[in-house]
């Protein structure tokens, strides 16, 4: 970049952006780093200046941008986010947000909802601000995480309920679910991804932005794998040439009313992933392994397996220290 000296005794930098000229003056000759960081800054300021849209016409465009590459779970949870926003945010001209604006919507939306709603609120907000005001440093202070730890089936758990749903259309639905495949995967899966006992995991059935029910591929590399399974399971889906025909919901249903029948915890079929960790770990699989099997990117899942583990050993360790004791004081008294 060229830097003039003026007859002032200023200097000037140029540069031609979109058809125009833009200019930068300097009291004393500026270095290369410092004519090109003022040129960069001036440009940023010019393209902010353009951007004249309210925060809605921001959202649904940067939704638009990147509708090809999310999932239709994703981009349905961003129009939900919109839904929630007020109409003052909404219609407020992007450029004049500011930190404190985001900070007072997300204090508002904090009073109402989880700290987990609250964050994935804040995160769509930050990432329209980010992609149409690039210069806008957001400080907002986020509610406190709040420590759930999830409950995994117990055997027991598992067998009553296998029991429970043999010989009904949910019976093979919980199967796959203990062998590490998600519901969407399930409600997906045809007879012609199974090849003998090997099945060929490849594609979801999610809702989009419409709420219609739909068959995408998996949301992420990790997804796509393949599971074996017990051959008898195979070859009854490959004899009633399907794996599950009924509304996914009805599945969820299902397992919550085994649950309240059988009077066992209630947990979500998701938590049916974590009992096949929690197998799997115990059988000294490789955690690289499981969370292949898994289709997990993370190992988000396997900190939650080991924190399950450590909390079983604390409280067996509690009852044992206590039942030492009570033999201490108790013994032989009459």
């Amino acid at each position: 970049m060229k830097i003039e000296k003026l007859p002032s005794g200023s200097y000037r930098i140029r540069k031609m952006y979109k058809g125009k000229t833009y200019t930068v003056i300097f009291d004393r000759k500026p270095t290369q780093k410092d004519a090109m960081q003022a040129m960069a800054a001036e440009l940023d300021k010019v393209q902010e200046r353009h951007t004249s849209m309210t925060f809605r016409d921001a959202a649904d465009e940067y939704i638009a941008a990147k509708k090809n590459v999310l999932s239709p779970s994703t981009i349905r949870g961003y129009t939900g986010i919109i839904k929630q926003l007020p109409e003052k945010f909404l219609s407020e001209n992007i450029n004049d947000i500011t930190a404190f604006d985001v900070q007072t919507e997300i204090n508002r939306m904090a009073k109402e909802h989880s700290p987990k709603t609250v964050r994935n609120h804040h995160g769509f907000i930050s990432a329209v601000l980010g992609a149409f005001r690039p210069n806008l440093k957001l400080t907002t202070t986020l509610p406190q995480k709040v420590k759930n730890e999830p409950y995994i089936p117990s055997d027991e758990d598992i067998k009553k309920i296998l029991a429970y749903s043999k010989d009904t259309p949910f019976e093979i639905p919980v199967i796959l679910a203990c062998y590490g495949m998600r519901r969407s995967e399930i409600c997906a899966l045809m007879p012609d991804d199974i090849d003998g006992d090997i099945v060929h995991i490849n594609k979801a059935m999610v809702q989009n932005e419409k709420m219609e029910w739909v068959i995408k591929t998996t949301k992420t590399t990790a997804g796509t794998r393949e599971l074996v399974i017990p051959a008898e399971i195979a070859d009854r889906i490959r004899e009633q040439g399907y794996v599950y025909k009924g509304y996914p919901g009805k599945i969820t249903e299902f397992l919550l009313s085994a649950q309240k029948k059988l009077s066992i915890p209630q947990f979500s079929i998701h938590k049916l992933r974590h009992y096949f960790a929690s197998k799997m770990s115990a059988m000294n699989v490789p955690e690289a392994d499981i969370l292949k099997m898994g289709g997990w990117e993370t190992d988000h899942v396997m900190k939650a397996v080991y924190r399950h583990s450590m909390i079983e050993k604390e409280e067996n360790a509690k009852r044992d220290a206590s039942k030492q004791l009570q033999s201490i004081l108790f013994h032989n008294v009459p």
